[in-house]
């Protein structure tokens, strides 16, 4: 076989390959250009017979959230533990890059959370308030999102909900 005929039985291939290659080059500079949008891991502790907690972390995973679960009757320990001021207490606590959040609280709060980074220990939705995420999901409910430890001190307002 001469070698133009051995070139041009290859080119074929070598164009497919090279085709393959710069696509996989422009998915690359893509994701480069545009970041990831998905969401950290977060650490909830539960009890094993709350359906509004299981409710709650089903939400958590269609924002996108990996979620790991521990199930346990008494989520005292882990609310002391995180320094929760009793007051503000609910039903679940969630560990999520560095910050607690605590019970029902709307994911809009936790993604301004994250992106604001601000110095507070977490975040809370005291009580179980009807309408939060996994108590009726309704979007108008409204109640507060209090921000505690660190600038916020024993608690300050941190998102309003249904507003």
């Amino acid at each position: 076989m001469k070698p133009t005929t051995k070139l041009m039985a290859f080119a074929p291939a070598a164009a497919l390959a090279l085709g393959m290659v710069s696509v996989g080059w422009a998915g690359i500079a893509h994701a480069d250009s545009h970041p990831r949008m998905d969401h950290a891991t977060m650490h909830v502790t539960k009890s094993p017979t709350c359906g509004c907690c299981g409710d709650w972390v089903a939400l958590a995973r269609q924002e996108g959230y990996d979620v790991t679960i521990t199930d346990t009757e008494d989520t005292t320990e882990v609310k002391l533990a995180a320094n929760i001021p009793g007051e503000i207490w609910a039903c679940h606590t969630a560990m999520i890059d560095g910050y607690v959040v605590e019970g029902h609280v709307p994911f809009a709060a936790i993604a301004r959370l994250l992106a604001e980074r601000p110095g507070i220990d977490g975040i809370a939705v005291p009580g179980m308030p009807f309408g939060s995420p996994g108590m009726g999901d309704d979007p108008n409910a409204r109640y507060d999102v209090i921000a505690f430890g660190g600038d916020a001190g024993m608690g300050a307002v941190f998102y309003r909900a249904g507003l």
